[in-house]
């Protein structure tokens, strides 16, 4: 991979894939190529084949996906599994046929079954049942890393997936009840905060475990996990395991990260615990030994990494309205 190479970001406009071309930027490589949905729709597959056929890039980032917390996925599983699985059969195959060598995937720790063993190896996957909440979007995850293998296996490709932790940071969703949990929590305590309220209500018992990685670490680690030679990839012990997990290797209870984020608003009332909402996998912590054997592990804290969050909130969403 060289500072000349054109790299081609899918989902440009999304917190993953702005934070990756920031990093890019950051680190030398000018000639990065994007789309917006209206320019190029990636469910739409000759679409995509005329793109890669004309642009030809020698580096696909598929950052693009349908996203969202818990309520989104129980409220539109189909739109999940359809719009997810259609962008990545026709991102990866037509970068192939399009001789495109090199790509990487961006899928999601969801991947891994509910009861998984703690912290989460690479091998845990398809060991056991999926989270149900969120089990459509897995499975287009796990599609996507088998696409992968399947592509390197058969034509000699060099696709590599990354699975990452629980991601925020500049870029999130904050629209409500479709967001993830953190973007959810800084909304709601800086709402409450405003209208003085005594409480903020916190979804089930706030002990289940959840690992939190900033968005930035997330570019980075996909940056550094682009150039690595294909050897020091494949880890030469495990080279069908086409994905790498990519996390802060630090997990913290929900009532703890409310607490963290309360404090960063500035939020002085109560956390009320609705046991009654659904919260998902008692814990997911990913296992991260393979990739900091490699060189790499996170350096933003949570706590600095809310601050920026809360930043950003204060100056790019409210100041958008």
């Amino acid at each position: 991979m060289n500072k000349q190479s054109k790299i081609y970001v899918a989902g440009h406009r999304g917190m993953v894939g702005s934070a990756i071309i920031r990093q890019l930027h950051t680190q030398g490589f000018d000639n990065i190529i994007s789309r917006t949905h209206a320019e190029l729709d990636l469910c739409d597959q000759l679409a995509v084949r005329e793109f890669m056929h004309s642009e030809k890039p020698d580096y696909v980032v598929l950052a693009a996906a349908k996203v969202g917390g818990i309520h989104a996925n129980n409220e539109y599983p189909a739109e999940f599994i359809y719009q997810n699985m259609m962008v990545e059969a026709n991102v990866v195959h037509e970068a192939h046929s399009a001789g495109v060598e090199h790509l990487l995937f961006l899928g999601s720790s969801c991947i891994y079954p509910k009861l998984a063993h703690q912290p989460m190896a690479e091998s845990e996957l398809l060991t056991g049942f999926l989270e149900p909440t969120n089990e459509p979007y897995a499975v287009a995850k796990i599609a996507g890393i088998k696409l992968c293998e399947s592509y390197n296996r058969q034509y000699g490709m060099d696709y590599r997936s990354v699975m990452p932790t629980n991601l925020y940071g500049p870029g999130d969703n904050y629209q409500g009840i479709n967001s993830h949990v953190v973007p959810s929590m800084i909304k709601r305590f800086h709402d409450a905060k405003l209208a003085q309220q005594p409480a903020v209500e916190v979804w089930g018992t706030g002990r289940v475990r959840r690992e939190f990685l900033h968005v930035d670490d997330m570019a980075i680690a996909s940056v550094f996990i682009m150039q690595l030679d294909k050897a020091t990839y494949l880890d030469n012990t495990q080279a069908m395991l086409s994905h790498i997990n990519v996390g802060s290797g630090q997990d913290v209870t929900i009532a703890e990260l409310a607490q963290h984020i309360k404090e960063v608003v500035g939020f002085s009332g109560e956390l009320v615990f609705d046991t009654s909402k659904p919260e998902g996998t008692p814990r997911k912590l990913l296992d991260v030994s393979r990739l900091n054997r490699m060189g790499w592990q996170a350096t933003i804290s949570l706590k600095d990494g809310l601050k920026d969050s809360y930043q950003w909130y204060l100056e790019r969403v409210l100041t958008d309205k």
